[in-house]
């Protein structure tokens, strides 16, 4: 069976996609290419995904929250995540905690390094493009073409190492970002992960992530 090629989209549309919603530029290809490269489908779609409503609020500050835990395989990987929202009443709703729980159990299971792209260090990021560069070079396809190539390699080494990138154990169609951004729009609070840290038994090194801290005081007024 034949795979259906992606619908090949200019970047100028996904850049106006994104100021348009806010959305991560990643969510914004995917939904253009879902969309045929129309504008106003693909802002729908991100719309029903919460992506868009969920960008209207990404810059409010979020000094409330909880912190959970999830222990998995009989007690050898355990996970300690901090989950931020803007109000110690959502933090205290069935569908914030539900999040927590859900999140915390991902890391548990997936295990990745960083909580965002902004996260992944330069160096990790230059790296990688040596690597990749190194290995399309070797096909002896055209420049463009490698830096195409590039490009896809590079989004999948951010789906590997950052959690928001990474299809939700529970709903692979959707990535965590997205997840998150369904609940923001359900609760009507700006929902952030702050840090995680996560232990396997027999491993000398556990895993911490902090996202970076980008909220202002203008945006908490």
């Amino acid at each position: 069976m034949a795979t259906e090629t992606p619908v090949k989209i200019d970047a100028k549309l996904v850049k106006e996609l994104r100021e348009k919603s806010g959305a991560p530029m990643g969510d914004c290809l995917k939904a253009l290419q879902e969309a045929g490269g129309d504008m106003e489908n693909a802002f729908v779609v991100l719309r029903k995904r919460g992506m868009a409503s969920a960008a209207k609020k990404a810059s409010r500050s979020t000094n409330e929250g909880a912190v959970g835990n999830y222990i998995h395989a009989g007690g050898k990987i355990g996970v300690m995540l901090e989950l931020n929202c803007e109000s110690d009443f959502v933090a205290r709703t069935e569908d914030f905690q539900e999040l927590l729980r859900d999140i915390a159990m991902h890391i548990a299971a997936v295990d990745p390094r960083f909580v965002g792209r902004d996260e992944v260090t330069e160096a990790d990021v230059e790296r990688e493009k040596e690597i990749y560069r190194a290995q399309a070079a070797a096909t002896g396809k055209p420049a463009n073409i490698i830096e195409k190539m590039l490009e896809g390699k590079m989004g999948k080494f951010y789906e590997e190492v950052c959690l928001l990138d990474q299809p939700f154990i529970k709903e692979q169609s959707q990535t965590v970002a997205q997840v998150i951004a369904t609940k923001v729009a359900k609760l009507g609070e700006n929902i952030t992960v702050r840090r995680f840290a996560r232990f396997k038994i027999g491993e000398p090194n556990a895993t911490f992530a902090q996202a970076k801290i980008v909220a202002t005081e203008e945006a908490a007024s």
